[in-house]
C-alpha cells in the first residue's frame, strides 16, 4: 500500500514538473504523461506491473469519460445533422482504409488472415483522445474539417464494437455459428439501447434534477459521476465496450437542461483519467525493443501515415472541398488509442504473434507521441500545398460593399440583432467562427460566412474598412477581447459596439478603441423602469 502512494505521488510530482516546462515551450501535455509513464516503470522496476489488468482498466476510464463528454455534444438531434460526417465520411473513411491495409497485410506479406484482418481494422482507426483534444482546446471542432474530423471519429467508436464482437468471434471455442452470435449481439444491442434511452433516461433526468435542487454540489458532481460508471458497467455487463455506455449516456444529458453544468463540472475529472490513461501507455514502452527496432517502427507509421493520408482524402473529395478534406486527412492520419485494446485482445487470443503484436503497439506509441507535435501544425502544412494563407469562406461577393454592419457572432444576442437591423432595412452580414451558427444565419435566410474575426485576413475578406458599423455580440470573454483588438489595430475609426455582461469584461476592454459598450444589465434595468413607467401611464 505504501509503494502503490509512492508510485502516484511520484508519477503526480514527475507529470507536473514535465508539464509546466512541455507549456513553456508549446508541447501537448500529453507528451509529458506519456514520458512520466516511462521514468516511472524504469525508475521502479515496475516493468511486470504495467501490464497489469487493473492499471489497464484505470486508464481505460480516461477515455470512458472522454467519450462521455463527447456524447454531451453529439445529441441525437445533432448526429441527425450530421449524418453525413458520421455515416457517410465515416464508413466511406474506415472501410477504405482497411480493405487497403488488408491487401497489403495479407496479399503483400503473406500473413494469416485473421492477423490481417486485425491489422487492417485497427490501422482504419484514428486518435479519439489525441485529435478531439486538440480540436476542442483549440476550438477548430466548430470548423468544418473539425465537423469532418468529429463525425468520422464518431464512426469509428461505434465501429469499435462490432470489431471486438469479431474478435471475439475468431478466437471463441465453444463452435457457436456465427448466425448465433449475430443474433445473441442484436438481442443485447436492443436491450441496451431501450433501457438506456427509456428506462435509464428517466432515471438520469430524476437524479441530476433531484441533486441539482439540494443545490449542493458535491450531490449533483456525484450523480453525474455514478451515472457514468453505471453506464458504463451496464453496457459492458452486456458485451460492449465501457465507452459505448458512456457515450450513450452522454447523449442522454446533452438532452436535458443540465448539459453545460454536466459538461463543466465533469472537465476536471476527464482531464485527470485521460492524462492516467497516456501515463499507461508510456509504461508500456520497451526503451530498449524500441531501440532495437527504431527504424522498422518509423518506416511502419510513415507507411500508415501517407497511405492512410491518401485514401482519406481521396474519399473525402467526393462530398467536400479540397483544403477541407486535406485537413481532415491529415487529422486523421494516425493509429488510434483504440488499437492497444485490439492487438491486446488479438495477442491473448492466439490471433496474432506475440512479438508482433509488441512491435505494432510501440507504432502505435509512436504515432501517439508525434500526433501532437504534428496536428497543430497542419494549418501551415496545407497552405504550403494549396498556396493560400487561411480558411475563409468565399467573400468574393463582398469586394465592392460599403457602409454595411457587420455583426459578429450569431448566437441569442446576434440572432435579435439581426432581427432589429431587418426592421431598419439596413445591409448587413454575419461573421462566426462556428460552422453550426453559419449554417444557422443561411437557412433563416441571412448574408453569412465563417471565418475568425480575430485574423487579418478575414478583416480584410470581410472589408471592415468600408464597414459602417461593428457589433461584437460574442459571449467568450476573451475571445471578444481579441476581436477588439484585431478591429481596433486593423482600423482606428470603426464604430465599434460591443456587449459587456460583467465589471470584469468592462475593466478588460476599457483600454481598447471601442465607440459603444453596452452593458447588458444596465440595459436589462432601464428597460425595467421604462415598463413599468409606461404602466403608470396606462392606468392613470
Amino acid at each position: 500500500m505504501e509503494n502503490t502512494i509512492l508510485y502516484v505521488i511520484s508519477a503526480l510530482g514527475i507529470s507536473i514538473v514535465i508539464n509546466i516546462f512541455l507549456k513553456k515551450i508549446g508541447v501537448s501535455q500529453i507528451i509529458g504523461y506519456i514520458m512520466t509513464g516511462t521514468i516511472i516503470v524504469y525508475a521502479f522496476d515496475l516493468k511486470e506491473a504495467s501490464n497489469s489488468h487493473t492499471l489497464g482498466m484505470v486508464g481505460e476510464f480516461g477515455i470512458v469519460f472522454l467519450m462521455f463528454t463527447i456524447g454531451l455534444e453529439i445529441s441525437l438531434a445533432k448526429m441527425g445533422v450530421m449524418k453525413k460526417e458520421i455515416f457517410v465520411n465515416g464508413f466511406l473513411q474506415a472501410t477504405s482504409t482497411a480493405l487497403l491495409f488488408f491487401a497489403i497485410s495479407h496479399l503483400g506479406f503473406s500473413l494469416s488472415l485473421q492477423a490481417s484482418i486485425i491489422i487492417s481494422t485497427a490501422f482504419a482507426l484514428s486518435s479519439t483522445a489525441v485529435v478531439l483534444s486538440y480540436l476542442k482546446s483549440s476550438k477548430e471542432i466548430y470548423k468544418p474539417y473539425g465537423q469532418i474530423s468529429t463525425g468520422i471519429l464518431i464512426f469509428q467508436d461505434l465501429a469499435v464494437i462490432p470489431l471486438l464482437i469479431l474478435i471475439g468471434f475468431m478466437t471463441t471455442e465453444a463452435g457457436e455459428s456465427i448466425f448465433t452470435i449475430i443474433t445473441d449481439t442484436l438481442i443485447s444491442v436492443v436491450i441496451v439501447l431501450l433501457l438506456l434511452f427509456i428506462v435509464g433516461k428517466k432515471i438520469m433526468t430524476w437524479l441530476l434534477h433531484f441533486s441539482a435542487s439540494s443545490e449542493v454540489e458535491e450531490l449533483f458532481m456525484g450523480s453525474v459521476l455514478f451515472i457514468v460508471v453505471a453506464a458504463s458497467l451496464f453496457a459492458h455487463y452486456m458485451g460492449f465496450t465501457y465507452s459505448l455506455g458512456a457515450f450513450i449516456a452522454g447523449m442522454i444529458i446533452a438532452e436535458t437542461k443540465y448539459h453545460h453544468k454536466v459538461e463543466s463540472d465533469i472537465a476536471p475529472f476527464k482531464d485527470l483519467l485521460l492524462g492516467t490513461f497516456f501515463v499507461v501507455v508510456g509504461m508500456k514502452i520497451d526503451i530498449l525493443y524500441f531501440i532495437d527496432n527504431v527504424g522498422l517502427i518509423v518506416g511502419i507509421f510513415l507507411a500508415v501515415f501517407i497511405l492512410k493520408s491518401i485514401v482519406t482524402y481521396a474519399m473525402l473529395r467526393f462530398t467536400s472541398r479540397h483544403r477541407r478534406s486535406l485537413k481532415a486527412a491529415l487529422a486523421l492520419s494516425q493509429v488510434g488509442e483504440f488499437s492497444f485494446v485490439i492487438f491486446a485482445l488479438a495477442s491473448m487470443g492466439g490471433l496474432m504473434d506475440e512479438e508482433l503484436a509488441q512491435l505494432l503497439v510501440l507504432v502505435v506509441i509512436f504515432s501517439m507521441i508525434v500526433t501532437p507535435f504534428f496536428i497543430a501544425k497542419i494549418g501551415p502544412i496545407v497552405e504550403l500545398f494549396s498556396g493560400k494563407i487561411d480558411e475563409v469562406e468565399d467573400m468574393s461577393a463582398l469586394s465592392s460593399r460599403k457602409n454595411h454592419v457587420v455583426v459578429c457572432g450569431y448566437g441569442v444576442v446576434g440572432k435579435y440583432v439581426t432581427h432589429y437591423l431587418d426592421d431598419l432595412g439596413a445591409s448587413y452580414v454575419i461573421i462566426d467562427n462556428s460552422h453550426k451558427h453559419v449554417k444557422e444565419a443561411l437557412n433563416d435566410g441571412h448574408e453569412a460566412y465563417l471565418g475568425d474575426a480575430s485574423k487579418e485576413s478575414t478583416l480584410d475578406a470581410i472589408h471592415i474598412d468600408t464597414a459602417s458599423s461593428v457589433v461584437v455580440t460574442l459571449d467568450n470573454a476573451q475571445k471578444k477581447k481579441l476581436v477588439c483588438e484585431a478591429i481596433s489595430k486593423h482600423t482606428g475609426n470603426a464604430n465599434l459596439v460591443v456587449k459587456v455582461v460583467s465589471l470584469e469584461e468592462k475593466e478588460m476592454l476599457k483600454d481598447l478603441n471601442i465607440t459603444v459598450l453596452v452593458d447588458g444589465k444596465i440595459e436589462v434595468a432601464r428597460v425595467l423602469v421604462e415598463r413599468m413607467l409606461s404602466c403608470q401611464l396606462k392606468y392613470k
